[in-house]
């Protein structure tokens, strides 16, 4: 996955900011046209959270649009279609912080048994996907900051995916994926 430069990431928040704003009626701030890297289709996720606390992450694991549109598409749902939060308000807004990761292509992980994946994961660095059949759940490497140890971090994912956090089959296909993590500043900015 290329780097993205201090603007491209500047410019990838602001899009995701006036597209929340948009749709709350709000005025948006212009935004630099550096649309080179931006225009490649890419995985996101957008992530809202305030004073800390989640508020709304959505996103998707397979590249469907190019950056710049994926990311208001994801901004927009995350503010107002994530079943687990009611949709935000104007008064909520100003204290948003956005975050937005960049996944890179997932890659199948084949592992024998749990004590396998359990030491094939690299805490802090690789994000995580469950499917087993109509159960389906992921984890960003973000979600290590709060589910430091491998064991924690799959039992919380399957429980996630509506399965007790005991349950092992064969036929769990895992995924790992990287991200490039970069969020809004307490000021507003990069």
């Amino acid at each position: 996955m290329e780097t993205l430069t201090l603007q491209q990431k500047q410019t990838l928040l602001t899009l995701a900011r006036n597209a929340i704003g948009r749709r709350l009626g709000l005025p948006g701030r212009e935004v630099q046209s550096e649309r080179q890297l931006l225009n490649q289709a890419m995985a996101c996720f957008v992530t809202l959270k305030i004073k800390g606390e989640l508020r709304g992450c959505v996103g998707t694991l397979e590249p469907r649009h190019p950056l710049w549109q994926g990311v208001q598409r994801m901004a927009v749902a995350a503010a107002f279609e994530d079943s687990r939060f009611a949709p935000l308000t104007a008064d909520e807004w100003p204290q948003v912080k956005v975050s937005i990761s960049l996944l890179t292509p997932s890659e199948p992980l084949l592992v024998s048994g749990e004590t396998e994946l359990l030491q094939r994961l690299t805490p802090g660095e690789d994000g995580l996907t469950l499917d087993f059949g109509q159960n389906h759940a992921t984890f960003l490497p973000a979600v290590w900051e709060s589910l430091p140890k491998p064991a924690d971090f799959v039992l919380h994912l399957k429980r996630k995916a509506g399965l007790d956090p005991e349950f092992w089959s064969d036929k769990i296909h895992w995924f790992r994926y990287h991200a490039i993590n970069f969020s809004e500043a307490e000021s507003g900015s990069v």
